[in-house]
């Protein structure tokens, strides 16, 4: 077989908290039924997906398969976009959720079961999403990153890094995100920004938390951006301003339901370009990982990935 028709699969054995690995052999005998190549290497440590897509995109692979986590699938796309060999748009991406939120294959209806997972890639039906590009800062060194899912900011950042801190040292799972939304409450502060959105001022004031969104789901199936969709060339975003932190428990469920955007403190816009500033640093996360702080800026990057969807509709 050509290697470009073959699928270069990246394994993250730390991904659920190592559950990666001690599902894997499993995994590999599902796709091996299925008549997938073992063509497969294995993240070592942070960003290392990165580098490994670059190289496996050298190599000639224009197919790249993630086993692993919705980090992991950040990584790979950060591979794709920083890469200059070959455009995005020639490169498949697909994915085998084996992460502790698994979110963005929850908007492509990935079935979590790995045998029917493996099945979708097999049929390999496509569609074509947008990405998004944040520039952002550690402590005065700028940094670039791609996500295709939500970038968080705020209150949503100090709960993704001390579920991923719990993550690095194998604890947690599933239900640590949700966990740390209320344990962390009474340690945050409120945050002072001002939001353009296309070159227009739209917000100045103190925030709770924030969210920018291609896709809807977030932290294990919240729906924070709960109108967000990955193909209409658009960043959704949440803004939750200045409120009683006892708020956050009393409208808990709506950030599963989708009608956070129903309260009074809510706020949502959407737009190509954003930019944020801020009195002091509000930190940062794309897909689930931790990165820098502000001044942010946004962009969306129109229908530039090509993805694996599980959706019935596909083509």
């Amino acid at each position: 077989m050509d290697i470009e028709q073959k699928w270069l699969i990246i394994v993250n054995p730390n991904a659920g908290i190592k559950k990666s690995a001690r599902e894997w052999p499993h995994i590999l005998h599902c796709l091996k039924e299925e008549g997938f190549s073992e063509d497969y290497v294995y993240t070592e440590c942070k960003f290392h997906a990165i580098k490994l897509t670059q190289e496996g995109i050298r190599k000639g692979y224009r197919k790249i398969l993630v086993v692993g986590g919705d980090g992991t699938l950040n990584e790979v796309l950060n591979g794709i976009f920083t890469q200059t060999l070959v455009p995005p748009l020639e490169l498949t991406l697909g994915m085998i959720p084996v992460g502790t939120g698994n979110d963005w294959g929850r908007s492509y209806e990935i079935p979590f079961d790995y045998k029917k997972a493996i099945q979708v890639i097999k049929r390999e039906k496509t569609a074509i999403q947008d990405v998004g590009k944040v520039t952002y800062f550690k402590d005065s060194e700028k940094f670039t990153r791609f996500f295709m899912n939500v970038a968080g900011m705020g209150y949503d950042a100090l709960v993704a890094k001390k579920t991923n801190l719990m993550k690095e040292k194998g604890h947690g799972g599933p239900l640590t995100y949700f966990y740390f939304v209320f344990a962390s409450l009474f340690q945050y502060r409120f945050m002072e920004i001002v939001l353009e959105v296309d070159g227009k001022q739209v917000f100045k004031g103190e925030i709770f938390s924030m969210n920018v969104g291609i896709c809807k789901y977030n932290g294990g199936g919240m729906k924070q951006v709960p109108f967000a969709e990955p193909d209409d060339g658009l960043l959704d975003i949440t803004l939750i301003v200045k409120a009683p932190k006892y708020l956050v428990l009393r409208y808990a469920p709506r950030l599963y339901n989708g009608t956070l955007l129903d309260l009074p403190f809510v706020k949502s816009f959407r737009g190509k370009q954003i930019r944020i500033r801020s009195t002091g640093r509000i930190f940062l996360e794309t897909d689930g990982e931790s990165l820098g702080h502000s001044p942010l800026n946004y962009e969306i990057l129109p229908l530039a990935l090509k993805v694996v969807t599980g959706k019935p509709d596909a083509q």
